[in-house]
């Protein structure tokens, strides 16, 4: 049987297992809670009340987080030779297309987001396989296949994130780190949960938002109240 640390003890101590946190009550504990060396990402895990494997209960989306995520994203841009200090002019980390479509065939992937343009994708679609599986593969849906390159670029740099429900109806995301503010992790999350409500299916049955924890890295996760959530949107 595993041990549970000093720290884990002391974590689950301060948690109230019979009670549902507010948002900046939850921003608050987790901070509190987090004994890591280093600068925790807080995340949020929604359950909702769809079918994923139904096409028309698929959720997701995109969303400018008020605050950015706290990271560094790391941005490929796959584009033609005229598009490519444009992409760099915005601050797009790689910029090129035949070196980099060759560096991820042999297994490169030490990056974030790629963004395309379209008429690259003859060249982009081929890396599916690699790409699919980490999430990087660009998509016009979430607006990672397009002209407006330097919007694109910028609005990722400042915290623009992409979301999917995975096949047991959860969303998982980080909304911040643990340095953040109470008040930039609490405005982050509605802003995230607000998006969220927004793409409820209209073929989704009963409750919609059924459960959202918040936690941080290697942190318990803490029961957040999801009417008040959605009773503030």
């Amino acid at each position: 049987m595993a041990r549970i640390t000093k720290n884990a003890k002391a974590a689950l101590s301060k948690i109230d297992k019979d009670k549902k946190y507010s948002l900046s009550e939850a921003a608050s504990l987790v901070k509190d809670i987090s004994y890591t060396k280093f600068d925790s990402s807080v995340d949020i895990d929604v359950k909702l009340g769809v079918d994923p494997r139904k096409a028309d209960q698929m959720v997701r989306g995109t969303v400018s987080l008020p605050h950015g995520t706290g990271k560094d994203v790391r941005v490929l841009v796959l584009c033609t030779p005229d598009k490519e200090e444009e992409a760099k002019s915005a601050g797009a980390d790689y910029v090129g297309l035949d070196e980099y479509v060759e560096k991820i065939k042999g297994g490169w992937t030490d990056i974030d987001v790629v963004v395309a343009t379209p008429s690259v994708m003859g060249k982009v679609g081929p890396l599916g396989r690699i790409l699919g599986p980490r999430g990087l593969m660009p998509n016009p849906k979430i607006g990672t296949v397009t002209m407006d390159i330097a919007n694109t670029v910028k609005e990722l740099k400042q915290g623009k994130i992409d979301f999917k429900v995975d096949k047991y109806g959860i969303i998982h995301s980080s909304v911040g780190k643990v340095s953040f503010d109470v008040s930039k992790i609490t405005e982050n999350a509605k802003e995230f949960l607000k998006t969220i409500l927004k793409l409820r299916p209209a073929s989704a049955k009963g409750g919609y938002i059924q459960s959202i924890y918040m936690s941080g890295t290697m942190s318990p996760s803490i029961r957040i109240d999801e009417k008040s959530v959605i009773s503030e949107n």
